[in-house]
């Protein structure tokens, strides 16, 4: 028996990186969980769209056939936009999936085991996950915190969602030894919110700085990767004081109907969604866009320095 995990890169994504040009890995979740049909086909190519315009060459990844799969085709994007029930897949769940050769779309957590595996330093997600409300009963951490300190992947990001605890979020990350970077601003963004009320560690404006820390991060012998943040344009951020008193009324509800758990996320970002008349779900699309090519400017960047050590 074989112990390599499978990756099999595009035609595109395998050149790219064999040629040295940089690539940004993109996570297929949000194409099975993020958005009704055929809005999330439509938000897939903008996506991917978005990191070309930013210098960079995408590879959505999923799992299929037993094996990783690091660049997906407009059929699969298709075929995952359109077809019920193809599972999310966490880094947790991978190697069952894997296993079992089945089917499955990749969050932030597996997107970063995936991308490590394939050869790609970049990840680029709208948010995170964090550290959920009330988890110092209910130990609700997300597996991304976790796979952050893990996979050797900088990940380019809108922050967490605020319907997360933001400050136990950063308390985390910095306990956990995981840089943050906001470009182009003072605070840690929450998602489609610009700013979560939380001042980030370090701002810096430059994309050809921001590639140096994350290569000296990783020249210092860290594990793990880097969270570069990026907030939303103007024109697409929520208000933050409206978005919080929709999700303290989400939470409320949700807990007098005892939702809990995995399901959670789901119903607040829903009911948040139906509280601002749906311009939150308005919100995600425009930052999975913005992230995009903010995520493969960086990644350019990187490619433009390891390009100069190399020579």
């Amino acid at each position: 028996m074989s112990t390599a995990v499978p990756v099999v890169h595009s035609e595109e994504v395998r050149e790219a990186l064999h040629e040295g040009r940089p690539v940004v890995a993109l996570e297929s979740n949000v194409i099975t969980h993020g958005l009704k049909y055929p809005h999330n086909t439509e938000t897939a190519h903008q996506v991917e769209a978005a990191v070309r315009k930013g210098g960079s060459v995408p590879a959505t990844i999923c799992v299929e056939g037993g094996a990783i799969r690091v660049g997906m085709t407009e059929q699969d994007i298709e075929r995952f936009a359109s077809e019920p029930g193809i599972p999310k897949v966490s880094s947790r769940d991978l190697p069952v999936v894997l296993a079992r050769g089945s089917r499955g779309a990749t969050t932030v957590a597996s997107s970063l085991v995936a991308a490590e595996l394939a050869g790609i330093p970049f990840f680029c997600s709208a948010g995170l996950g964090g550290v959920h409300r009330g988890a110092e009963t209910t130990m609700d951490i997300s597996s991304d915190l976790i796979q952050l300190t893990r996979s050797k992947v900088a990940v380019v990001c809108a922050g967490a969602k605020m319907i997360l605890d933001l400050k136990l979020t950063m308390e985390y990350l910095e306990t956990q030894c995981v840089p943050v970077i906001s470009y182009q601003s003072d605070d840690f963004p929450a998602f489609y919110c610009a700013s979560s009320g939380v001042r980030s560690p370090h701002r810096i404006d430059d994309e050809d700085l921001i590639a140096r820390v994350v290569g000296t991060h990783w020249a210092a012998g860290h594990p793990g990767g880097v969270v570069v943040t990026t907030p939303p344009r103007a024109e697409d951020a929520v208000d933050s004081a409206e978005a919080e008193a929709a999700i303290g009324d989400a939470l409320a509800r949700a807990e007098r109907e005892g939702v809990t758990g995995q399901g959670l996320t789901k119903y607040l970002m829903h009911a948040v969604d139906q509280a601002t008349g749906g311009r939150t779900a308005q919100a995600n699309r425009a930052v999975l866009i913005s992230t995009a090519e903010v995520g493969g400017r960086v990644a350019a960047a990187y490619a433009r320095l390891r390009a100069v050590g190399h020579s």
